[in-house]
């Protein structure tokens, strides 16, 4: 369950940037390829954030697909199992999104 360690990491970060003010909520833009299941990471998230000092923040989760894109421009979203494949021409393709694990805010009280 990986989403222990994001949860500790994201923690860190967070505390970091709020400089002891008390944060209320974070929003966070999450890849497909990240493979993190979101309702685990909010479920690790009240534990982690108890003992860090961010208790009673929530997490606001906007979860990114998988999209890749061949050398002919055509895009195409993965869903299920990660066929990368161009289906309209067969060519090479690589990933536009779904590597995403970012904090996009932090909400604090003044």
């Amino acid at each position: 369950m990986h989403e222990v360690a994001l949860s500790e990491q994201l923690a860190r970060v967070v505390s970091r940037a709020a400089c002891g003010r008390p944060v209320t909520a974070i929003r966070l833009d999450i890849g497909a390829l990240r493979q993190v299941v979101p309702e685990t990471l909010v479920h690790a998230w009240t534990f982690v954030s108890a003992r860090s000092g961010l208790g009673g923040s929530t997490l606001i989760i906007n979860e990114i697909d998988a999209v890749v894109e061949c050398e002919n421009g055509h895009t195409r979203v993965l869903r299920g199992v990660p066929d990368v494949t161009c289906h309209r021409c067969e060519a090479p393709t690589r990933v536009i999104a779904g590597n995403e694990f970012r904090v996009v805010s932090i909400d604090v009280k003044t």
